[in-house]
C-alpha cells in the first residue's frame, strides 16, 4: 500500500483549504466585496460541487480509470485557477471559480475511492492516512498567516496557484490502482440511494454543512470585527485541525468501540454545542479555544465516520457514485445554501447566524437518531 505517496496526496489536496478557507473571505473583502457578494462568490463551489462530482463519478465508474481522473481534474483545475490574476471583477471571478471548481472538484471522490481500495480489508485505517491532510492543512494556515501578515493578502492567489500545482505533482506520484482502465460491473445508483438510512445520512449532511457556511464564509471576517490578528486568525482556525489530527490518530479505536451510529450522532450534537459558543461567547478566548477544539468532531470523526458509511451503505460498483453524492448533497447543497444565506444575513448579526447554525444540527441530530436504525450502520466492522 502506498501509504507516503498517499499521504503526500491528502497533505497538498488539504493544504489548499488551509490557505484557502480563512483567507479566501480576508481577500475578497480586500477587493472591496460586500458581505452578500463575498457569500455568494464562496458558495460557488460548493454549487458545481452538486454537478460536476457526480459528473466525474459517473465516468469514472463507467470506464474505470479513476486515477486517470483525477490527474485531469487537477491540471484543468489549476490551468483556470490562473485566470484570478487576470482579472478581479464580480463578473470575471463568477466565470473563473466556476470552471476551476467543475474540474477540481472531481479529484477528491476518486482519491477516496482509491484509498479504500488499496485499504483492502482494513477501511477503519484510513482515518491514519487523512490525518496527513490535516497536517497540510494546518501547515498551510500557519503559514499563509504569517505571510500574509507580512506581505498582504494579494499574495492569496499565488499561493493558491502552488498547492494547485503541488497537487497535480503528487497525484502523478500515486501507483495505478489494481484494476485501473477496466470497466466495473454496472450497478444502479438510485436503487442504492432510495434506502431510508441513506437518505437520513444525507439530509443529516445537507444540515451539518448549512451550519459550516457560516463558519467557511465568515469565520476569519468576524474574528477580524472582534480584533483578532491575522496570526492570531491563523491559529484559531489551526487549533480546529491540531484537535482533528489527534482524533484521526485514534479513529480506529473509536469506530470500533461506538459504532458508525454513535460516532454520527455524537458529532452532530457537538457540532450544536460549538455553533453556539462561536457565536454567542467568541469574545471569551478560552471559550472560543474549546468551540475550535470541537472541529476534531463536527469535521473529523463525522467525515471518517461518513466514509465508511457509504462503504456499509453502497456496494463496489456504486462506490465512487456514493462519494460524489455524499459530496454534492452534504458539501454541494448544503454548503452552497448555508454559505449563501449566511452572507444574505450577516448584517442581522454573528449571534443569529450561528444560532441558526446550531439549531440546524439540532435538526440532523433528530434525523439521524431517527433514521440510522439500519443494522448495517450499527456493527463496528
Amino acid at each position: 500500500m502506498p501509504y507516503w505517496r498517499l499521504s503526500g496526496f491528502y497533505f497538498f489536496y488539504f493544504a489548499l483549504l488551509g490557505g484557502m478557507y480563512p483567507y479566501w473571505p480576508l481577500y475578497l473583502q480586500h477587493l472591496h466585496f460586500d458581505a452578500e457578494s463575498i457569500g455568494f462568490l464562496l458558495a460557488i463551489p460548493m454549487v458545481t460541487k452538486v454537478l460536476a462530482p457526480n459528473l466525474w463519478s459517473w465516468l469514472a465508474d463507467s470506464t474505470g480509470r479513476r486515477l486517470g481522473i483525477i490527474q485531469l481534474g487537477s491540471l484543468l483545475g489549476l490551468l483556470c485557477f490562473i485566470g484570478i490574476t487576470i482579472d478581479q471583477g464580480f463578473t470575471w471571478l463568477v466565470i473563473v471559480i466556476i470552471s476551476y471548481s467543475f474540474f477540481w472538484n472531481a479529484v477528491l471522490p476518486q482519491a477516496e475511492v482509491i484509498t479504500l481500495n488499496f485499504l483492502g480489508e482494513h477501511p477503519e485505517r484510513y482515518s491514519r492516512l487523512r490525518l496527513w491532510g490535516s497536517v497540510g492543512f494546518i501547515a498551510a494556515v500557519i503559514g499563509a498567516g504569517v505571510l500574509f501578515e507580512r506581505v498582504g493578502v494579494t499574495a492569496f492567489p499565488w499561493l493558491s496557484l502552488a498547492f494547485l500545482a503541488s497537487i497535480f505533482v503528487a497525484s502523478l506520484t500515486i501507483p495505478r490502482p489494481e484494476g485501473e482502465g477496466q470497466r466495473p460491473k454496472r450497478e444502479s445508483l438510485l436503487r442504492a440511494v432510495f434506502q431510508a438510512p441513506v437518505i437520513a445520512f444525507l439530509v443529516a449532511g445537507i444540515f451539518l454543512q448549512a451550519a459550516h457556511g457560516a463558519y467557511y464564509s465568515f469565520f476569519s471576517i468576524y474574528m477580524e470585527d472582534l480584533g483578532y490578528s491575522r496570526t492570531a486568525i491563523g491559529l484559531l482556525w489551526s487549533v480546529g485541525v491540531v484537535a482533528e489530527i489527534l482524533v484521526f490518530i485514534v479513529m480506529h479505536n473509536l469506530l470500533l468501540r461506538f459504532g458508525v451510529r454513535t460516532v454520527l450522532i455524537a458529532s452532530l450534537v457537538l457540532a450544536a454545542l460549538r455553533w453556539w459558543i462561536i457565536g454567542y461567547s467568541a469574545d471569551v478566548l478560552w471559550l472560543l479555544i474549546f468551540a475550535q477544539c470541537l472541529h476534531a468532531f463536527t469535521f473529523g470523526t463525522f467525515h471518517a465516520a461518513s466514509i465508511d458509511t457509504i462503504r456499509r451503505l453502497f456496494k463496489p460498483g456504486t462506490q465512487g457514485g456514493g462519494q460524489a453524492l455524499y459530496g454534492a448533497v452534504s458539501f454541494g447543497i448544503g454548503g452552497a445554501v448555508g454559505s449563501y444565506l449566511a452572507g444574505r444575513y450577516w448584517t442581522l448579526g454573528a449571534e443569529l447566524v450561528f444560532g441558526v447554525a446550531s439549531l440546524l444540527c439540532l435538526l440532523a441530530t433528530l434525523v439521524a437518531w431517527y433514521g440510522f436504525r439500519d443494522t448495517r450502520l450499527h456493527g463496528t466492522g
